[in-house]
């Protein structure tokens, strides 16, 4: 549809990292990730990644959806964007976006990146098998009523997944209780699990969002937004998967 439009398309693929999905190779012209979460892998440090496809230009060049890549920039002498040879789209992002807002990087920051791509497809492999098993666990279980988790069966997306995400569905999943007290309950009585809202950590987070992320919302906005009060979200991260089963197990008790 994008491409019949002559529309860029963009995917935030932090959740799935590289590791498991390349967009660009499915027909999408950017890609962006945040930094902060399976890419550093401990969200020690805040910072985001933007890559674009090969000859992007040719679909921003003389498009009127996009004039100020066509317009002369008079801050750059009348610099015309879709004039240059380079991957113009993050060009435009280190020249404009760079300049007006100051989101250069640290170099320790930098180093952190650095380092934790360097074991971003071991850990992965973790996080994604520890979340299979975490999502068989609950699914069994007599208090969970629903689990949302691509990598089981049972899931409506699990075709969708499987062609997409074939080698793994990543770390993070969520699971449904009857009531809002409950889930606060639950994400209150784990040890090991984490009360933070990050996501894609070495540590396991639990987060339930309706009194945290989403608490401003209305109850009719919530569930609009496929949030009910007994949604309870983890992120899985890479302790021992029997230690995290009996967490769970204990604060369902």
């Amino acid at each position: 549809i994008a491409n019949r439009h002559n529309i860029i398309t963009c995917v935030d693929n932090t959740v799935a990292t590289p590791i498991y999905c390349n967009p660009l190779t499915l027909g999408c012209d950017v890609v962006v990730h945040s930094a902060s979460k399976y890419t550093t892998g401990q969200g020690l440090a805040i910072g985001g990644i933007i890559v674009e496809r090969e000859n992007l230009v040719e679909k921003i060049k003389d498009n009127p959806r996009y004039s100020h890549f066509n317009e002369p920039d008079e801050s750059y002498h009348g610099l015309v964007y879709s004039d240059l040879p380079l991957p113009l789209f993050t060009l435009r992002v280190r020249l404009a976006l760079l300049r007006d807002l100051g989101a250069t990087p640290s170099p320790f920051n930098s180093w952190l990146y650095i380092q934790g791509l360097e074991t971003l497809p071991l850990r992965m492999k973790q996080h994604s098998s520890s979340a299979l098993a975490i999502a068989k666990f609950l699914e069994a279980h007599p208090k969970v009523k629903k689990v949302n988790y691509p990598g089981l069966e049972s899931n409506s997306n699990y075709h969708l997944a499987q062609k997409y995400f074939p080698k793994g569905q990543s770390g993070l999943l969520s699971f449904e209780v009857d009531t809002l007290e409950e889930a606060k309950k639950i994400a209150d009585s784990t040890e090991i699990f984490k009360v933070v809202v990050n996501i894609g950590d070495s540590k396991s987070i639990i987060t339930h969002p309706a009194s945290t992320t989403h608490q401003q919302l209305s109850e009719q906005e919530l569930i609009d937004a496929g949030i009910p009060a007994g949604l309870i979200r983890l992120s899985v991260g890479l302790e021992d998967i029997e230690d995290l089963i009996e967490d769970l197990e204990k604060a369902l008790a």
